[in-house]
């Protein structure tokens, strides 16, 4: 099976929110992870869980960054949404300052997925058990996911 990450900024929907969202389209409960550049460094944080047909809201308030990283495992079924962006992950909660030396420093490395939020102060991630129409991994910043024999 092969699942896409769906790429939408939210253009004026609520214009008293801003925040980067993830939204579960799939039927099975998915963990997240983001990644992103502060002020002080990299910054990698998880994890959220997204229930079944829900969101969440990872960033609260207008985006600092223009470029976001994410990656996803699916809880029941085990394939992931990520990317060729390496980053440190943990197997619990975490906030990893830095993202060189993650089996060093005691923590996993996963591929996360760049997103390019053209700096809107909104943007959101959906994540679908929809295949490629043409077989291909999509175009425009969405990944397909791998299998699920553990991180990169």
């Amino acid at each position: 099976m092969l699942a896409a990450l769906l790429v939408m900024p939210l253009v004026a929907a609520s214009p008293a929110r801003a925040d980067f969202r993830v939204c579960n389209a799939t039927q099975n409960l998915v963990g997240v992870g983001i990644g992103y550049r502060a002020k002080a460094g990299w910054i990698t944080e998880g994890w959220w869980h997204i229930d079944a047909s829900s969101c969440k809201t990872l960033i609260e308030g207008p985006l600092s960054s223009r470029f976001y990283y994410l990656y996803a495992e699916d809880a029941e079924r085990g394939g992931r949404w990520d990317g060729p962006i390496s980053m440190c992950v943990a197997e619990k909660e975490f906030k990893i300052a830095g993202v060189t030396d993650c089996v060093a420093r005691g923590f996993q490395r996963a591929g996360f997925q760049e997103y390019d939020t053209g700096e809107q102060a909104n943007w959101m991630v959906q994540l679908t058990d929809q295949p490629s129409t043409d077989g291909a991994a999509p175009s425009a910043g969405a990944a397909a996911p791998t299998g699920s024999n553990g991180h990169p």
